[in-house]
């Protein structure tokens, strides 16, 4: 295989939120959000699938860090759907409690949120409902319905929209030239 071959899909990934597509509001409030230093400390990320919400956490720990990578040591992500137990969450919990190796703030983009069990979505809350002043959690859902109410009143919700046809095309318009 070509050593620079790299999948459409990664390698037009928007690295910005100036390159985030169809999210015009969202990108403004969390932009207005890091300015003004207000950002809250557990972030609810929901919307149809492919519409930029991973994407916009693993943009939004970088920008609030100052770092270019989003494998950074202040960075981590979790895909919920295959660390699903409560013992995947007693590990992320114990490491909450270190502060960070760089910039103001670890970050924790926990995937697919809804497909923790409910004993995993027990053991969360506490950290949820008390994280470190050096903590920010972004969860990312597609089901928001799935998610107990008693996270979803700990999160700033963000609701994430389907893009629009005629933005599609001018972003493939770009990607072609």
């Amino acid at each position: 295989m070509n050593k620079d071959f790299s999948a459409s899909a990664l390698r037009y990934r928007p690295q910005k939120f100036q390159e985030v597509v169809g999210q015009d509001a969202i990108v403004k409030t969390l932009l207005n959000a890091i300015k003004n230093d207000s950002l809250a400390q557990a972030l609810l990320f929901c919307g149809p699938k492919g519409v930029g919400k991973t994407t916009c956490a693993r943009i939004l720990a970088k920008e609030i860090n100052k770092v270019e990578a989003d494998y950074d040591y202040n960075i981590f992500e979790l895909d919920a759907a295959t660390n699903s137990l409560v013992e995947d969450m007693r590990a992320l919990i114990a490491q909450i409690r270190i502060p960070p190796q760089v910039g103001k703030y670890k970050v924790y983009i926990i995937d697919e949120v809804h497909m923790l069990s409910k004993h995993a979505f027990n053991a969360f809350l506490k950290s949820l409902e008390e994280p470190p002043k050096h903590v920010i959690f972004i969860l990312a859902t597609t089901e928001k319905n799935k998610i107990i109410p008693t996270i979803l009143s700990r999160c700033q919700i963000y609701d994430f929209k389907k893009i629009d046809q005629i933005q599609i095309e001018e972003s493939l318009k770009k990607i072609c030239k």
